[in-house]
């Protein structure tokens, strides 16, 4: 387990000090994929930073497998970071060493025997997929397969977590994709703790379990990913949420919208705006017809979209509600009882 118990790291400027993270506590179960997010400048890097203490906290503890890294002195630090990998953004390879010289790295200055280090490359070179490059070098490679080096170096020293610092951010759509396979391969079989950090949220919806949402030092809203796409709590969160799965009505659809209102097609006192947000068994079940039946309603379709969010179904759809209002109550209350989050969005149009 990761616990950030009141982590706070506090930066001198000519401008004066600042806290790049202000009195953070999180905690992280074995065997998660636990994302941050934010946009640049929110914190993210540099909390991931101090969870192997390369940021030590101006203040707070930071305790990784029960181990207060934060009250450790310099020698038992060196040792603990070995049960803590890291990937980064542009992959820090060495130029000069090959794709298993680089993997090999951190095992020979660890002083292990080289059978064990030739033994263990070997493994996870047929883990991330590079046998076929292993006399390769860093210039020889494309982005993707430099980046499954850095994942393979990571875990030379058989971590208990792996830290991953916006790893994908560099690469392209696709690539991103099997990078993230690997990822989650590694976290299944390994049952390691990956730690993500990113500023996409299409990254956070395709594996990880829970996220943490980051804006100025500070954390805004955390949870199960799927509940915090159902239901986002904080702006931030809900525009970062937006550029994946639809939150708004596109300007086009509202615009018509407004258009109708003031047409009197649809009567104000009679039509009510709704986001339901569907998960699990819900997107799948005619809710949306039988309630047309049984409330005598009419639905209007606006806006929507089916996904796929931690390998669950999840549905979001935008609609006009036409009838009377206490036949809407009930029927919004019908939804609710099936495990649909309803919104009321009036105040948009």
């Amino acid at each position: 387990m990761i616990q950030i118990d009141s982590a706070t790291q506090r930066f001198s400027s000519p401008q004066g000090s600042f806290d790049a993270v202000s009195n953070v506590s999180l905690t992280i179960q074995p065997g998660e994929i636990f994302g941050i997010i934010g946009r640049s400048g929110a914190g993210k890097s540099t909390l991931v930073r101090m969870l192997n203490l390369l940021n030590r906290p101006t203040s707070g503890r930071i305790i990784v497998a029960g181990q207060d890294l934060t009250a450790l002195n310099e020698t038992a630090l060196r040792e603990a970071r070995r049960h803590i990998g890291m990937i980064f953004q542009h992959f820090n390879l060495l130029s000069s060493r090959t794709v298993s010289a680089n993997i090999a790295l951190p095992l020979e200055l660890a002083g292990r025997p080289k059978e064990e280090i030739r033994h263990k490359v070997g493994r996870l070179l047929d883990l991330v997929g590079l046998n076929a490059h292993a006399d390769k070098y860093p210039a020889q490679l494309s982005g993707g397969q430099k980046q499954r080096v850095g994942i393979a170096r990571a875990l030379a020293g058989d971590p208990k977590v792996l830290l991953s610092d916006e790893a994908t951010s560099a690469l392209d759509p696709e690539t991103t994709r099997s990078i993230l396979e690997l990822l989650r391969t590694i976290n299944r079989e390994l049952k390691l703790t990956i730690v993500l950090i990113t500023h996409q949220m299409e990254v956070i919806k395709a594996i990880c379990d829970k996220v943490a949402v980051m804006e100025a030092g500070a954390i805004v809203e955390t949870g199960r990913v799927l509940d915090i796409f159902r239901a986002p709590a904080h702006a931030v969160t809900r525009a970062m949420i937006g550029e994946t799965v639809a939150q708004e009505l596109p300007p086009s659809v509202l615009a018509r919208l407004q258009a109708r209102l003031r047409a009197g097609v649809d009567a104000p006192h009679a039509s009510h705006l709704f986001r339901l947000a569907f998960t699990g068994e819900s997107v799948e079940q005619p809710i949306l017809s039988e309630a047309t039946r049984r409330f005598d309603l009419d639905f209007s379709i606006l806006h929507g979209q089916i996904d796929q969010i931690g390998g669950e179904p999840f549905g979001s759809l935008a609609i006009l509600a036409n009838g009377a209002r206490q036949e809407i109550d009930r029927a919004m209350a019908f939804f609710a009882e099936r495990g649909v989050t309803v919104e009321e969005l009036n105040h948009v149009v």
